[in-house]
């Protein structure tokens, strides 16, 4: 969701903020670095004292350094292979940090055994899920779609997490994590069956020549 209305927020929302930065000479690898550890810092610091709706607002200010960092390399014509891969990377440990929160969370002040293991199922699987991804493309195959893409995921669980909080209905929470639950699983199966393709063509050509 969040990259369906990426071209609306960084041409108009976040256009000033991304000059600012430029004229101050911030390159883009810094704005990632500490939209990560910001985000990750309201996923830790507030989800495991049941400050849910706090952790949210304080995420949801830092994710979107994950626009302002992109559209800062383009303007300053900065891109680069390492801060692809930086980016890529400090996303993996922006979304364990938000998981790993709630798991907590659950584990103290949430109190049920049930959600700590259901989150932590969501925690692995949505790692799996983007590494599925990679390990494909670094065999020169494709495995991308999905129900639960990286930006849906995170969209999902920080506004039912907000909205249950707000309105004291943590059954909004409940549910998200379990559709999360099912949708990592559904995109983990489909990319694995996606390469399995793949390669089986690949196998049954090569047979052939």
């Amino acid at each position: 969701m969040l990259d369906r209305f990426k071209n609306f927020w960084q041409g108009v929302m976040l256009a000033p903020i991304v000059n600012t930065f430029v004229k101050l000479g911030i390159s883009p690898d810094a704005v990632t670095l500490v939209g990560t550890l910001g985000a990750s810092a309201g996923a830790l610091v507030f989800f495991p004292q049941g400050k849910l709706l706090t952790g949210v607002l304080v995420i949801t200010a830092f994710v979107f350094s994950d626009l302002v960092d992109g559209a800062m390399a383009r303007a300053t014509g900065r891109t680069s292979k390492f801060g692809a891969f930086f980016d890529s990377t400090l996303d993996r440990i922006g979304d364990a940090a938000i998981f790993g929160g709630l798991l907590l969370y659950f584990a103290g002040p949430g109190d049920s055994y049930l959600y700590v293991c259901v989150t932590l199922y969501c925690l692995v699987m949505g790692a799996v899920t983007s590494y599925a991804r990679a390990r494909a493309e670094s065999l020169g195959l494709q495995a991308q779609g999905g129900i639960a893409e990286r930006a849906d995921r995170l969209v999902a669980i920080l506004v039912m997490t907000g909205l249950g909080a707000l309105f004291d209905l943590p059954i909004l929470m409940y549910v998200t994590i379990w559709a999360l639950a099912l949708a990592n699983t559904e995109t983990v199966v489909r990319r694995i069956l996606m390469v399995r393709k793949q390669a089986l063509a690949e196998s049954a050509e090569a047979e052939t020549a």
